[in-house]
């Protein structure tokens, strides 16, 4: 059973949807309890960084997640802010982040860029850095839905899984073992959304 972590900021009901409708068995938690009985975790999240971090800890859900994902190896997917939340900190606010990606969010910087613009909203390709189980049956022309105005740069190059380009390269996903992120949407990214979560419901 996988565990959508359901904390106020996020749109569990269609990664829910998405889950069913490639027959993964999945549910949304918001207890400590219910952590430690997930197989594996997705952290979704849209919004602001300190936002997303305060509520999980409202929940007193922090800790557990770090327990579950260092100590017993639970497998992790962060999505979109859920992927900010895996590293440090962020420029876009002053709380500490889940510690489990060492990186830090930095915003899109516009300079010698005229046409580019902030957020980064659409449809973009990711371009693969090293070997993943998350990468089964996309191929090179996978395409998948972004909405942000962070990146997370992360301190290890080893960290990153794929990149995207917009106006500069940035880490669109990581991995740390058995911690994976993804910058954009594969709830809203179609079949290639499914084919991703699919990957990860497999691990």
């Amino acid at each position: 059973m996988i565990a959508v972590v359901s904390y106020g900021v996020c749109n569990v009901g269609s990664i829910l949807n998405m889950l069913r409708k490639i027959n993964v068995a999945a549910t949304a938690v918001s207890t400590p309890a219910e952590i430690e009985k997930a197989q594996k975790i997705i952290l979704p999240g849209v919004g602001a960084f300190d936002n997303g971090v305060t509520a999980l800890a409202s929940l007193g859900l922090i800790e557990p997640v770090q327990r579950r994902v260092i100590r017993d190896r639970v497998p992790i997917l962060g999505i979109c802010l859920g992927m900010q939340l895996l590293g440090r900190s962020s420029e876009e606010g002053v709380l500490d982040g889940l510690g489990l990606i060492d990186g830090k969010c930095v915003k899109f910087r516009t300079d010698g860029v005229p046409a580019l613009k902030v957020p980064h909203m659409g449809w973009n390709t990711i371009a693969s850095k090293k070997q993943s189980p998350l990468w089964n049956n996309l191929g090179e022309r996978a395409r998948f839905y972004f909405v942000h105005s962070y990146h997370l740069a992360c301190a290890e190059a080893t960290d990153v899984l794929a990149t995207t380009r917009y106006g500069t390269e940035f880490a669109s996903m990581v991995q740390r073992g058995n911690v994976y992120g993804a910058q954009f949407h594969p709830e809203k990214s179609h079949r290639y959304g499914m084919t991703l979560l699919g990957n990860f419901a497999g691990i």
